[in-house]
């Protein structure tokens, strides 16, 4: 499969490796490049199980939060070898993971991912998550310029996923992660939209491309309140899990 991410090849990855057998999670980290493991930052959101059978949902932010400085220590590497720690095979950053102090779960967008999850039927450590890009920066401002070589270090890790993963739809947080995903899935029709029914009426969008892969562009958890009936986007989301064409 090529992959064309802003009209530049930028990798060229047999999918058919990925559907002729079934994978252990573990093996999907070795697809993180090298030249950006020593990076702050993290891989994977939902542990071992949530990789390790189909899922009709892969939910993407666009990279970790927080300070590169402060976080220095914590590297993609270092992330990579603790996943293997029997506590993450039915775990979830966003259910189990203390933010900022708080009690896991509790924090920021934690609770409007978990809200959405829940709504929709599912156990949030068993729902493929990531992020688009896996190096953490302060901004989301600062990836702009290292787009196309951040895209080609982790875009395999999620190429991998989809095909082995089956994936039918991915659900991204926020306008950047959607646009950068539809970019590189070339999923440019646009079939679906919610709209906020308040003053402010943001829109989350979804779009599929020539294979029937959906992308769901929504509003970002960490600024609008998914917990809120006005801005919760699960309406959209289920009826593209739910979709016929």
């Amino acid at each position: 499969m090529i992959l064309q991410v802003a009209s530049k090849q930028i990798i060229d990855l047999p999918s058919a490796i990925w559907v002729s057998r079934m994978l252990n999670p573990l093996e999907l980290l070795d697809l993180v490049e090298e030249g950006i493991r020593h990076r702050s930052g993290a891989v994977f959101y939902s542990g071992r199980a949530a990789f390790s059978r189909p899922s009709p949902l892969y939910v993407l932010g666009l990279n970790p939060g927080g300070s590169p400085t402060k976080q220095a220590d914590e590297t993609i590497q270092r992330d990579i070898n603790s996943y293997s720690d029997p506590s993450k095979e039915y775990w979830s950053r966003y259910a189990d993971e203390s933010w900022r102090g708080r009690a896991p779960g509790t924090y920021g967008m934690q609770p409007r991912v978990l809200h959405l999850l829940s709504s929709l039927g599912f156990d949030p450590r068993t729902v493929p998550a990531s992020n688009v890009v896996f190096v953490r920066t302060p901004r989301e401002a600062s990836l702009e310029g290292e787009k196309l070589a951040l895209l080609e270090a982790c875009w395999p890790v999620h190429h991998a996923v989809i095909q082995h993963l089956r994936i039918n739809t991915l659900l991204c947080f926020g306008g950047t992660s959607g646009r950068w995903v539809r970019e590189a899935l070339g999923a440019h029709e646009l079939v679906d939209i919610f709209t906020e029914e308040n003053s402010r009426r943001w829109t989350s969008s979804a779009h599929l491309n020539s294979t029937g892969l959906c992308v769901i562009t929504a509003t970002h958890p960490s600024i609008a309140n998914w917990r809120n009936p006005a801005a919760d986007p699960t309406s959209l989301v289920r009826r593209m899990l739910l979709r016929r064409w």
